[in-house]
C-alpha cells in the first residue's frame, strides 16, 4: 500500500498538474503552514496546522486539499480540509486518497464526489462570479514577503484581500 507521501507524489500531484495547477500562469500549489501550534508552555508547542495543498490563483487562496494514504477512506481528511479552508477563507475544500475526490463549496454548502480537480480558471470563476475590475487588477500584484523570509500569516492575507 502507498503511504500519504507516495499517494501525493504518484497520484495527486499529477492530477493537479493535469488540471493546470502550477502549470497555468498565475497558479500555484503550496503547502501552507497555517499555524505553528498553540504555545503550551515550558518552551513547547502543540502540533502545527499544515494544509497538504493550498490552490492559489492570481494571488488568492481558492481551495484546500487534504490528502490521505491510498488505503484510507477518501473522506477521512474532510473535517481537516473544512477547518483549514475556513481559517484561510478559501471557498473550496477537498479530501482525497488519490483514488477518489470529495469536494465542498464552503459558501453554498454543496458537497459530494468530484470527478476531477477544477482548473485554476474554473475555480476562480466559481469563487468570483461577479466581474470586479479592481479585484482583477489587484490580483496581479503579489503580497510583499521580502523574498519569502517574512511570509504573512493567514489572517493578514485575509485582511489584505478584504480591503
Amino acid at each position: 500500500m502507498l503511504n500519504e507521501a507516495e499517494t501525493r507524489a504518484e497520484h495527486i500531484d499529477p492530477a493537479l498538474r493535469e488540471a493546470g495547477w502550477g502549470v497555468v500562469d498565475g497558479s500555484r500549489v503550496r503547502r501552507e503552514h497555517i499555524c505553528p501550534g498553540r504555545i503550551e508552555g515550558f518552551g513547547r508547542r502543540a502540533k502545527p496546522e499544515i494544509a497538504d495543498y493550498v490552490l492559489m490563483y492570481r494571488n488568492h487562496k481558492l481551495a484546500v486539499i487534504e490528502a490521505k494514504a491510498w488505503d484510507k477512506h477518501y473522506t477521512e481528511g474532510l473535517a481537516q480540509a473544512k477547518a483549514y479552508s475556513t481559517k484561510l477563507a478559501a471557498r473550496f475544500a477537498y479530501s482525497t486518497n488519490g483514488q477518489r475526490i470529495y469536494g465542498v463549496d464552503m459558501s453554498t454548502g454543496l458537497e459530494g464526489d468530484v470527478v476531477r480537480y477544477p482548473t485554476p480558471l474554473e475555480l476562480w470563476n466559481r469563487t468570483f462570479a461577479e466581474v470586479n475590475i479592481w479585484r482583477d487588477r489587484f490580483a496581479l500584484v503579489p503580497f510583499e514577503d521580502k523574498g519569502g523570509s517574512h511570509p504573512s500569516r493567514y489572517y493578514q492575507d485575509i485582511a489584505v484581500d478584504r480591503v
